[in-house]
């Protein structure tokens, strides 16, 4: 029986990569026109870079939301450019920037988008109950202050899109207009993200289970 549902496993896991790479097929750097390669060589050659090491064509070709953007250049570089301000740029503290992706990531179930940057939210220090709260669509029981803030704000934005006066002053006082209007930033950028990977059907690497269950 076990020998039976392991190859089910396998059969599915293989047709849903199958059908991944169906929709938008890699296209090779010597394949890619001059627009493409513009985008091609930013990304990889781009502040992201320091998180892919030696791997960064195939990360950036095989993972995130980059291979699908080749298909709208223009487009891809443009958002690609938002990106690297609001992870590298914003004036929101990293820890925070990383949970404010983690509940656009669950908002949308975007498999690997948690994935991603479940991982990059703990290096930032991240509490891993926090996450596990928000992966069951739970309110963290235990947050701090400025993660309260963050949580409450980017929830109500996703969900009721506005804001409240009470979530807006929080947000404003911790971290100013300007702060204010990152979050909103990293919030629709990452939306974009995690709408692309859904569409394009991007896998979780390395045939790991999916990290986040449906919500009821």
């Amino acid at each position: 029986m076990r020998l039976i549902l392991a190859i089910a496993i396998t059969f599915l896991m293989g047709t849903s990569m199958s059908q991944a790479a169906d929709r938008f097929p890699i296209i090779p750097p010597d394949q890619m026109n001059a627009e493409q390669k513009k985008l091609f060589d930013a990304i990889v050659g781009g502040p992201r870079s320091q998180n892919y090491g030696g791997d960064a064509v195939n990360r950036v070709q095989r993972g995130g939301p980059f291979n699908a953007w080749m298909r709208s250049p223009e487009l891809g570089m443009r958002l690609q450019a938002v990106g690297e301000y609001v992870r590298f740029k914003t004036s929101i503290p990293q820890r925070l920037n990383e949970l404010a992706i983690l509940i656009t990531a669950r908002e949308w179930t975007s498999q690997y988008e948690w994935h991603a940057h479940h991982i990059l939210a703990m290096k930032a220090g991240l509490d891993p109950r926090i996450a596990e709260d928000i992966a069951a669509g739970k309110r963290p029981a235990s947050m701090k202050e400025d993660e309260a803030a963050v949580y409450d704000f980017c929830i109500q934005l996703h969900r009721a899109k506005k804001v409240d006066d009470a979530n807006f002053q929080r947000v404003k006082t911790l971290f100013g207009e300007q702060g204010v209007i990152d979050l909103i930033g990293v919030s629709g950028y990452y939306t974009v993200v995690s709408m692309t990977l859904n569409v394009a059907e991007v896998p979780v690497p390395d045939g790991k289970p999916l990290p986040l269950k449906p919500l009821d």
